[in-house]
């Protein structure tokens, strides 16, 4: 019998994923990853299919890494609604609780934003947080207080500029339409500071004076308008105004008629509870071409009446300012703008007083129409639900309802049931979120609080899909810019002077 050569191959032994197991060999307990790099389709396409999406959008503002994955989020509300489609209504709300940075992230957007061509609006920085971003952007900063600035409130802005423009374009139409629009929002202005002054709006009788006033005053003055010049129409009397006034030809009853109008509108303009901020002229005349920022940070948060009306005020001339833009744009005669509306703080200007909430409501509504898109911020749910009217409450959690989409940092777990009422949120989602707000840890070897788990740390939601978290990194620019305790930065040296002059002596 033939005898045939063996000719398998020797089995070889190979170690396991881990590493050699047995005696005297040993198991490797973590496995390191694998390097990763992010190319076009372009330039990784020979490396198929060694290769995998990212999972996460690319257009957009880069606003941080996912928190597991790595991969770069692009989000802001302007690229998601225009470009990608991924939003039907190009606005965000940011909830978290303080110093986790909200205004930080917002501002990172304003600034990736104003690099596409979208123009940062800040309409009222009540801290301040953005003043530093604006310059550095090559913007224009508003300073308004008592003593540091003015906003005429009859002050029509870019509107009768525009509107020569138009006609001399051959769009009559269109100029009637913008100095309209002019007259409408600096009547519902000075409807606004009676209403703030009194505690209540002015009656059905006074509305129609004021229309009346605004027109004649336009017809007869020569410039630009102050309070003072329309109290003194309503003090004079035309026939126009009497006839508005219905005072039958009766001197006596016309100014019984409006005895309560002029009372309120001297308040204004010898400086009552609002000073004298809405009764002279605009000190720094907004822009149209330029990123923006009212600083109304000098404003104490105890004169609860002076930040109220500065708010409707910067807002009505931010608004105002955006209305001309898109009419000069929709002519031809200038390119077309986009402008990234940032309302920060916004409990603290819905609480401000009567109006706030209609007025936000509106902008919410309309931002589309209007060309804009807008940032909101918040603390909390229960911050927008604290307000005194039912009707005002329902109208701020519409705020977040109608939003595309919403952002949280670190929340309460007892603001969970109200949060996942107005949006979707999974119990993981939830436990991230409250986790996200623990304490700080203390560190014994700096002798100081290390940095809170969640700051920095942020779930992005859209409508009822999965939540993104994205791990928010400064470069060292931002930090010069973003640095919102700078006068923490210097220690109180009072005691030790006082200690040395008292050795001195």
């Amino acid at each position: 019998m033939k005898r045939t050569k063996n000719t398998a191959r020797p089995r070889v032994l190979r170690p396991g994923m881990r590493g050699w197991l047995g005696r005297g060999r040993g198991e490797s307990f973590y496995v390191q990853a694998a390097d990763e790099w992010r190319g076009t389709s372009v330039q990784v396409c020979g490396l198929w299919p060694f290769a995998v999406g990212t999972g996460t959008p690319m257009v957009g503002v880069p606003l941080g890494r996912h928190i597991h994955t790595g991969a770069t989020l692009c989000c802001d509300p302007i690229s998601w609604f225009q470009r990608a489609k991924l939003i039907s209504n190009p606005s965000a709300f940011v909830l978290g609780k303080p110093g986790l940075g909200k205004s930080t992230l917002v501002r990172r957007m304003a600034t990736g934003l104003a690099g596409y061509g979208v123009m940062p609006l800040v309409l009222g920085d009540l801290k301040p947080d953005y003043v530093d971003l604006i310059e550095a952007l090559g913007g224009q900063v508003i300073t308004l207080g008592r003593g540091r600035g003015h906003l005429n409130v009859l002050d029509p802005g870019e509107a009768t500029g525009a509107a020569e423009r138009l006609r001399a374009a051959g769009f009559t139409k269109e100029a009637a339409q913008v100095l309209a629009d002019a007259h409408g929002r600096r009547h519902t202005m000075v409807s606004a500071l009676v209403t703030i002054m009194r505690g209540a709006p002015p009656t059905d009788r006074e509305e129609t004076i004021l229309d009346r006033a605004l027109k004649v005053l336009d017809a007869r003055h020569h410039g630009i308008p102050v309070l003072g010049d329309l109290l003194r129409v309503i003090q004079d009397g035309p026939q126009e105004v009497r006839a508005a006034a219905l005072d039958r030809g009766d001197q006596g009853r016309y100014q019984a008629i409006t005895e309560n109008l002029e009372a309120s509108l001297v308040g204004l303009v010898d400086g009552g509870r609002l000073g004298e901020t809405f009764a002279r002229p605009t000190t720094n005349p907004m822009r149209r071409d330029r990123p923006v920022v009212y600083d109304v940070s000098s404003i104490d948060d105890t004169d609860m009446d002076l930040q109220a009306a500065t708010l409707l005020a910067c807002w009505s001339a931010g608004f105002g300012t955006v209305n001309v833009a898109n009419a000069l744009a929709d002519a031809g005669l200038e390119p077309r703008r986009h402008y990234f509306v940032v309302l920060d703080e916004l409990w603290r200007a819905l609480r401000a007083g009567r109006g706030m909430v209609d007025r936000v409501d509106a902008l919410t509504r309309l931002n589309r129409q209007r060309g804009v898109g807008v940032a909101m911020i918040s603390h909390t749910m229960s911050d927008l639900l604290a307000l005194a009217h039912e009707e005002d409450r329902m109208k701020a959690r519409g705020f977040v309802e109608r939003s595309g989409m919403v952002i949280c940092g670190g929340l309460p777990g007892a603001e969970m049931p109200q949060l996942t009422a107005a949006v979707p949120f999974s119990r993981a989602e939830q436990d991230l979120l409250t986790g996200w707000q623990d304490p700080p840890a203390w560190d014994p070897a700096a002798g100081q609080e290390a940095e809170p788990p969640g700051r920095g740390k942020f779930l992005v939601k859209v409508g009822g899909r999965p939540g993104i978290p994205i791990d928010v990194q400064l470069t060292e620019v931002e930090m010069g810019i973003h640095d919102t305790n700078k006068r923490w930065h210097t220690v109180s040296r009072i005691g030790a002077l006082e200690t040395q002059g008292s050795g001195a002596a």
